[in-house]
């Protein structure tokens, strides 16, 4: 079993990387097309995306092994061996959890000690290869903007001799003024050695520009230029090289540290956010308000000194003049502007270090939650092998696909809702454990105990039986019969039913509607019936051993009676007088309740009527 699982988890392991790493690189691919990059520069770039999804590719492959490992077993009735030997289905997978585990810890060693600096190299390139001008390629008849502060139009060009014809460029410098036009039969466009400027030679054309001068009064005319050339060479700027971007704000990142990083990270915020906000009460006692230290008593002295003094403010401005009341509005204004915007500043940074100090306690709890998963994965993919007991690549891949969906569903809205502050951060990254656990224990507890999970007709039935929907009786002819039917004995029993089943008609009256308090509150069981049912089912049961045909096709005119659900609705009384009590649904239960007496009706006149063709066919062929 451990072999199986191994090479099966290594070749999931990879077939899942691949597919993250396509997922990946599909976000980006729009950004990086074009842009020339040599096989070195795509080669680090494909590494360290590799590496960096290699915690979330392990979880799946685990999956997915644990899945098509334990329905290879199931399938070749190996498990059912294993079983009947009296090894239960925990222990004989003792071998396999204990390997999770050690994939679970070393998936949290890879998070904390190479996962961040991958994360840091990745990211590096990614903000390189973004920031590198892009391949050089000049379409014809569309102007072309890839050159900085230049438009060039193409009407031709020959591959052959790497020459243009009909070129045309527009060139920006400083404004609109600047601008100047240059129009060329043909020309040659090279790179320079160094690969930091482009060589455009020109050949028979003319120059147009506008001799922009800052001396010039408004309104002047602006001074034009025009130029006709045999041979004209330009250089423009065009940096084709591969530049590494600096990696100091990237380092900063919470992806790309580990854990005693993280935390001093958050300890580092935690005190940025303490002396902002000592900063702010310091500034608030005394450069805004000017106010001096004071106790308690002594600012409830001021309180009630203000509140006993009559000063009419707006008398006090009534006597300045004009000239003074603007100007005291205007510095009142202004103060108060100022106050705004310091205010919302010190907000802001304030946010900044909420923001900062949640993505660092969101990374941490992502390195323990990405190993646990490995776990829950393991449990829930074993599980379910041994339940449905399909192996290959069929059913399997298509339940690792829909788990890996609903935790990757919840995993991102929990972490995106914490990073926004709209959920705490326990809740948001327990979210999908919360789910998942249980949903591990459940699949392992049915399969631990040979449950019939995902018996399609058991599922059938009950649906079938709480909607009211009929069940057909399918009796088929055996091929080995070993003791025939008592048909004298049979005949009898039909009889005695057919009678039983007459007065049962008369004295319960099922085409009456029923008492709403007796149904709710006063049940009272129907053993009638349930005995009745009974012995025909065991009357059915002796007659299918028969050869006769005609029996057969009677058997299966029988109804399959339902022998509660025409009493009441629930078992439970108090579930009866919960529904009573809450009237749409109780009256919904009731009319089925009345559906029910109606098909209990006619099952009977249908027993009764098969009852006597039964009995007439074993009379003929006992004579």
């Amino acid at each position: 079993m451990m072999r199986q699982f191994m090479m099966l988890f290594a070749g999931t392991f990879f077939i899942s990387l691949f597919v993250l790493m396509m997922q990946f690189l599909w976000r980006y691919v729009d950004e990086l097309i074009g842009k020339g990059l040599s096989l070195e520069v795509l080669g680090q770039f494909f590494w360290y995306m590799g590496l960096m999804m290699v915690p979330q590719a392990l979880p799946l492959a685990i999956l997915l092994a644990s899945l098509i490992t334990l329905g290879n077993l199931g399938e070749s009735s190996e498990l059912t061996a294993i079983k009947a030997s009296g090894i239960s289905l925990l222990k004989s997978l003792r071998g396999l959890i204990i390997f999770s585990c050690l994939i679970a810890v070393c998936s949290f060693i890879f998070q904390n000690n190479i996962g961040p600096q991958a994360n840091i190299q990745l990211r590096q390139l990614l903000l390189s290869m973004k920031q590198k001008s892009p391949e050089l390629e000049i379409p014809e008849e569309i102007f072309y903007s890839g050159i900085p502060n230049c438009n060039l139009y193409v009407q031709h060009k020959d591959l052959d001799k790497g020459m243009l014809y009909g070129v045309m460029i527009y060139r920006m410098t400083q404004s609109f003024e600047d601008a100047a036009i240059i129009l060329a039969d043909s020309g040659r466009l090279q790179s320079t050695a160094d690969k930091t400027h482009l060589k455009l030679t020109l050949y028979s054309g003319e120059w147009f520009e506008n001799m922009r001068s800052q001396e010039l009064a408004d309104g002047a005319s602006v001074p034009y230029r025009r130029e006709s050339f045999i041979q004209k060479v330009i250089l423009l700027d065009f940096d084709n090289g591969f530049n590494l971007a600096e990696s100091s704000g990237i380092a900063q990142m919470a992806v790309g540290m580990s854990l005693p990083q993280l935390s001093a990270s958050i300890d580092s915020v935690r005190r940025s956010a303490d002396s902002l906000g000592r900063r702010v009460a310091d500034d608030m006692r005394h450069t805004t308000f000017a106010l001096p230290p004071m106790s308690k008593a002594d600012s409830l002295k001021a309180v009630a000194k203000a509140e006993k003094s009559t000063i009419n403010y707006d008398t006090l401005m009534s006597r300045l003049t004009p000239e003074q009341q603007r100007d005291i509005l205007q510095r009142a204004n202004s103060n108060i502007s100022m106050a705004m915007m310091d205010t919302e500043f010190r907000g802001m940074a304030a946010d900044e270090c909420t923001r900062r100090e949640r993505d660092y306690k969101i990374e941490m709890v992502n390195k323990f939650t990405l190993s646990l998963t490995c776990l829950i994965f393991f449990f829930i993919g074993a599980s379910l092998g041994a339940i449905i007991r399909k192996g290959g690549l069929g059913l399997p891949v298509i339940i690792s696909v829909l788990v890996f969906i609903i935790f990757y569903i919840l995993d991102n809205t929990g972490t995106r809702m914490a990073k926004q502050g709209a959920w705490t951060i326990a809740f948001g990254k327990g979210l999908a454990p919360a789910v998942l656990i249980p949903l591990a224990a459940f699949v392992t507890n049915k399969a631990n105990k040979d449950s019939v999970v995902f018996n399609m007709d058991a599922y059938r039935t009950f649906f079938m039986r709480l909607l009211g929907l009929r069940l057909k009786r399918h009796v088929a002819s055996k091929e080995v019969i070993i003791t025939d039917p008592d048909y004298k004995r049979d005949a009898e029993r039909l009889c005695i039913i057919s009678s039983e089943i007459a007065r049962y008609s008369e004295a319960h009256h099922l085409k009456h509607l029923p008492n709403p308090i007796n149904v709710f509150f006063r049940y009272q069981p129907d053993h009638d019936i349930e005995r009745m049912a009974a012995e025909l089912e065991d009357i059915i049961e002796d007659l299918s051993n028969t050869r006769d045909r005609y029996i057969l096709s009677y058997l299966n005119q029988y109804p399959v009676v339902s022998e509660k659900a025409h009493t009441r609705p629930f078992d439970r009384p108090w579930l009866n007088k919960t529904a009573a009590v809450i009237l749409p649904i109780g009256i919904v239960l009731y009319i089925r309740m009345c559906r029910f007496r109606l098909r209990l009706y006619h099952d009977l006149k249908q027993i009764i009527r098969v009852n006597g063709q039964m009995t007439e066919r074993i009379n003929q062929i006992s004579n």
